[in-house]
């Protein structure tokens, strides 16, 4: 997209291209909230397994997290907006595919493509915005309209899935997708124009398989683990192959010229303990959502609009505390919203150690605001640091790295419920909040882990090591 035709475009027409990438945001980040709270549906219609329920959720976040950096590198070279429709109509047929499963192979085999779909939406979409919205005010503003969205499709997932679940179907919560799809694919073929990159970024296919090759092997012996036994053959070996994965990468990754990641970055140490903080922040998020939903409504007996409701506070924390963490970033640094969230997470893990099947509603509702505050105000200063000190020509790949640690920490996170509180997931007469308490004591640890991270990556040393670092990343740019 030359300078000429982005000068050309209306305010008007600008207005719709950020409509149009928005409901992009919308569906895929709607989809996470929306599909926990049908988990126990989808668990009594299709009679899944524990750990098929583990898949249901991570497959999405496995490919999301696969793929994000390809997808972006992709859109670069063939042209953001053909990638950007190919994304939308990916992900369309993938929730139609998965609103007509007959069964829970083939709702996690729809999950996967809707996946493939969603990895071409939303980081493409960012491409589009910071080509089309130039000027530094009205680039600022779209970006805060793009926060926004993640906020209000936090809040709008669990209510807008229960009411689906409670009065259509759980299969209604996929259906949802598909007139957003429509909309968003008319309204990017009349009004975005086509752009692509000036410099082309080589694809790594070998990097790129490694990097799956790892991810998927940690998450399949965590899920697997508990029911097929940690000493069997089959354990053993997928970890194993999964560890030669990581090693093989980092020896290809750190000898290629133009890497997939590059490794260079985890010098600095910003960006290092961003990467942690944000996979921490995130597993304790993928599990938290997880497992309340079975426990409110297995548990508890609530219904989906009722567990939809008390999702609630989460998501007011989302619309109110993530821009204004963002605006504590800009003026005081990422350390003090770091350690608020450290210390929120913390706290909201020690009172769900606490929880049983008869905790009064009012009590839950506490948790859950409090862990909902602790996580929204991580996300703003967690990119900050990802970025700090970066020459602006790696803030793109650095915040891309970030993006897939989120989504690699809600993978964990899931993988881990069944391999710490295992028996919870199971549809019997277990006490769900006595099984599930050894994950709120590994929760307390990410919580301190954030707080401990916060305050290192925002010390002195660590700001140096991120401006030693700049010189080294800018050389290869220049």
């Amino acid at each position: 997209m030359n300078e000429t035709v982005v000068r050309s475009l209306s305010a008007r027409r600008k207005a719709i291209i950020l409509v149009s990438c928005c409901l992009s945001l919308l569906i895929v980040s709607m989809d996470a909230t929306i599909v926990n709270v049908a988990i126990p549906n989808i668990r009594g219609d299709l009679h899944a397994s524990p750990s098929q329920m583990q898949w249901v959720i991570d497959i999405y976040t496995l490919v999301l997290a696969s793929l994000l950096l390809l997808a972006g590198a992709t859109a670069d070279r063939f042209g953001r907006r053909r990638v950007f429709q190919l994304g939308l109509t990916v992900f369309a047929l993938g929730s139609l595919l998965c609103s007509l499963a007959p069964n829970i192979e083939t709702l996690i085999a729809a999950r996967f493509l809707q996946a493939v779909g969603g990895s071409m939406m939303n980081p493409v979409a960012m491409s589009i915005i910071t080509q089309v919205f130039t000027g530094r005010v009205e680039r600022a503003r779209a970006i805060g309209v793009w926060g926004g969205v993640v906020g209000l499709s936090m809040a709008l997932g669990p209510i807008v899935g229960g009411a689906l679940i409670e009065f259509v179907d759980w299969r209604a919560v996929f259906w949802i997708n598909l007139p957003i799809c429509a909309l968003a694919i008319a309204l990017t073929a009349i009004f975005v124009p086509e752009s692509k990159s000036a410099t082309m970024r080589d694809v790594d296919p070998v990097g790129q398989g490694l990097g799956m090759a790892f991810l998927f092997g940690i998450v399949f012996v965590l899920i697997e683990g508990p029911g097929i036994g940690w000493g069997d053959v089959r354990t053993i070996g997928v970890l194993a192959a999964a560890v030669a994965a990581f090693i093989a990468f980092v020896f290809y990754e750190s000898r290629r010229h133009d890497p997939f990641i590059d490794l260079r970055f985890f010098r600095s140490i910003p960006f290092a303990s961003a990467t942690m903080i944000a996979v921490c922040a995130f597993a304790a998020w993928g599990a938290f959502l997880f497992m309340m939903s079975l426990y409110l409504q297995d548990e508890r007996g609530f219904s989906a609009l009722h567990t939809g409701l008390i999702y609630l506070p989460v998501a007011l924390g989302a619309l109110i505390f993530s821009p204004l963490s963002g605006r504590m970033v800009g003026r005081f640094g990422s350390r003090p919203s770091l350690l608020t969230a450290g210390v929120l997470i913390t706290a909201a893990s020690l009172m769900l150690t606490r929880l049983t099947a008869t905790t009064p509603v009012w009590q839950l509702l506490v948790v859950f605001a409090v862990f909902g505050v602790g996580f929204s105000v991580v996300n703003a200063p967690v990119t900050t640091a990802a970025v700090s000190g970066m020459p602006t020509d790696r803030a793109g790949a650095a915040s891309a790295i970030a993006s897939t640690s989120r989504q690699v920490g809600v993978s964990l996170g899931v993988a881990l419920c069944g391999s710490i509180a295992g028996s919870a997931l199971l549809a019997t007469g277990v006490d769900f909040a006595e099984a599930a308490r050894p994950l709120w004591f590994v929760f307390i640890g990410l919580g301190v882990t954030i707080f401990v991270l916060g305050f290192y990556a925002t010390s002195g040393r660590a700001l140096r090591s991120a401006d030693r670092l700049a010189p080294l990343v800018a050389a290869d740019v220049a």
